[in-house]
This record gives structure tokens, C-alpha cells and sequence, in this order.
């Protein structure tokens, strides 16, 4: 199949690609909670690559709690992000308020703002991969893009994801280290390519750390709209390569979200909402926050 010509690197851009795609659908609805995935027959057929490659986007999204897989019984949605809208305000999404097309929507405006503040960029890093796929066919034509985003710092202790009855086992954290370096580097990848092919006039990637332990993760879209929930802790089994730990860990993944909109009263719940969280992330930012030490930046 076209996957395995060209080595790794080839391999490696189906498998991202697969993957993006299949946690697309999972949060916007097309593969609802407890449905199974297609076959990887047919997954494979439909992507035109072969099943190792298919078969490697399942473990990874199994790993990240999306999907769980049964020899014999296929894999079945698990986990998805749900999202409690308070506005009438509908997004073209016909299963209700979801992330996917709120990215799509934000992006689809002459000048993308983005500040986020979560524990890890995993599911943030498809979604805007999916934008820059829009954006390179032609379907949409920002003028300018600026992420900000907010990640904790690898300095701190974290109360969490860790072995239960093991404090000072780190293999936890060192994982989510991993998964967190493995998707900002994707996603911020992705994006400064638009502005190195000058398909975007204007690209502003941004990433600090800060001193906290996220207790909730935050998405404000172009100053207007918020999405925002806690990270409920859980117990769960977790796969490592030496074997199966306990491990205490949050949703991430399937946590709830709330939605709120500025309107055109400052005073409303939504405008208030929006405006404190926006205060929030910028004192945050300004204020307690360090640069990545690795940041690129692309400002054209």
C-alpha cells in the first residue's frame, strides 16, 4: 500500500493522519459513545493504507483512553468530549455543541484568536491539524492565526496521572511528558508550515508554561466564546511496558464541557463568563508564565 513506500517518515504522516481523523470523528459525534469503529479492513480501504498502519492508530488512540479493543470484537468509543451549551446559539454540528466545529467555525473567520490552558495538548492537536488540511485545500482563507497556549510546567510535582500506591514512581508523569511534547510539537509544527508556505500571511504559535497544576481546561475562541470544565479524577488500569499499574488519572478526554457566549448585554451570565475567563488567562500568561525553551515562533 502507498503507506509503506518511502520509509518511516511516510509511514509515520499516514498513521497522523488515520489517527487525526478518527478522533475528529469520535468528539464531533460520528462515532458516538459505545459504538464500534469500522473494521480495520475497512478503515484501511477507506484511507488506502495498509492495516499495520491502521492497527497502530488504534493502539494509540487506545492509549489515550479513546477506544477500547477486543481481539475478535473490534474496537468500541469508550470515551468522547461532551459539551453543555447554555446558548440557543447552533453550530452546524446536527448532535449539538461539540469542539470540532467550534475550532471550524472560529477558524473560518478572517482572524483566528485561540488561548488554551490544559494539561496536556492531545486533544487540541487533531483539531487543528483537521484546520490546516482545510486551509491547504482551499475551503477556508484566515488572514491571520494566533495561538496561545498555556501547558504546566515540567518543573512542578503533579498530584496527578501517578501509580496509586507509589508516590515516587515517575513513569507516569514522564509518559504524559511525552504525549505532551509528541502533540505541541504537531500541532505547532502544523501551524508555522502555514505561515512558511505563505498560505497564511500572519502565524503567531505561542507556548508557555506556568506553575499550576490544571484543575480545569479552557478554550476561548476570538475573545467571544468559552469552553471550560474541571478534570474529574479517576482510578483506572493503565498499560506500560512493564506491565499493568493503577494508576489515578483525570478525564481529559471525556470530561464534560460547559459553553458560554459574549452577547451583546456585558452584563448577561455568558459576556461575564467570558470576559473573567479572559482576564484569567491573560493575568496567568502575563504574569506567572515562562517561555518553552524550545519556542519557535512564526510572526510574518
Amino acid at each position: 500500500m502507498g503507506d509503506q513506500q518511502g520509509g518511516g517518515d511516510g509511514g509515520g504522516r499516514e498513521f497522523q493522519r488515520v489517527s487525526d481523523e478518527l478522533r475528529s470523528r469520535i468528539t464531533d459525534g460520528t462515532y458516538p459513545i459505545r459504538s464500534f469503529l469500522p473494521s480495520q479492513r475497512d478503515l484501511a480501504e477507506e484511507f488506502g493504507v495498509s492495516r499495520d498502519t491502521v492497527q497502530r492508530a488504534l493502539r494509540d488512540l487506545s492509549d489515550e483512553g479513546w477506544i477500547k479493543s477486543r481481539r475478535g470484537s473490534g474496537s468500541r468509543v469508550i470515551r468522547t468530549q461532551r459539551i453543555q451549551s447554555s446558548t440557543a446559539r447552533a453550530t452546524r454540528s446536527r448532535r449539538g455543541v461539540t469542539l470540532g466545529p467550534l475550532i471550524s467555525e472560529a477558524f473560518e473567520k478572517p482572524e483566528v484568536t485561540l488561548d488554551v490552558y490544559t494539561l496536556t495538548s492531545e486533544t487540541l492537536d487533531p483539531h487543528l491539524r483537521l484546520q490546516v488540511e482545510r486551509i491547504r485545500r482551499g475551503y477556508i482563507a484566515p488572514q491571520r492565526i494566533a495561538l496561545r497556549m498555556l501547558l504546566p510546567s515540567p518543573e512542578i510535582p503533579l498530584p496527578y496521572p501517578r501509580v496509586k500506591d507509589d508516590r515516587r514512581d515517575t513513569r507516569l508523569l514522564e509518559r504524559l511528558h511525552r504525549i505532551t511534547a509528541r502533540h505541541t510539537e504537531s500541532l505547532r509544527g502544523a501551524l508555522l508550515e502555514l505561515g512558511t508556505e505563505q498560505l497564511v500571511p500572519e502565524v503567531d504559535v505561542r507556548v508557555r508554561h506556568a506553575p499550576l497544576a490544571p484543575a480545569f481546561k479552557l478554550y476561548l475562541f476570538n475573545g467571544d466564546e468559552v469552553l471550560h470544565g474541571p478534570y474529574e479524577v479517576v482510578e483506572r488500569p493503565l498499560a506500560l511496558d512493564e506491565g499493568v499499574v493503577t494508576a489515578l488519572d483525570v478525564l481529559g478526554l471525556g470530561a464534560t464541557l460547559t459553553h458560554h457566549v459574549k452577547d451583546g448585554d456585558p452584563d448577561s451570565p455568558g459576556s461575564v463568563f467570558v470576559a473573567s475567563m479572559q482576564s484569567w488567562f491573560d493575568s496567568v500568561w502575563r504574569l506567572l508564565s515562562e517561555e518553552d525553551p524550545e519556542e519557535e515562533r512564526a510572526v510574518r
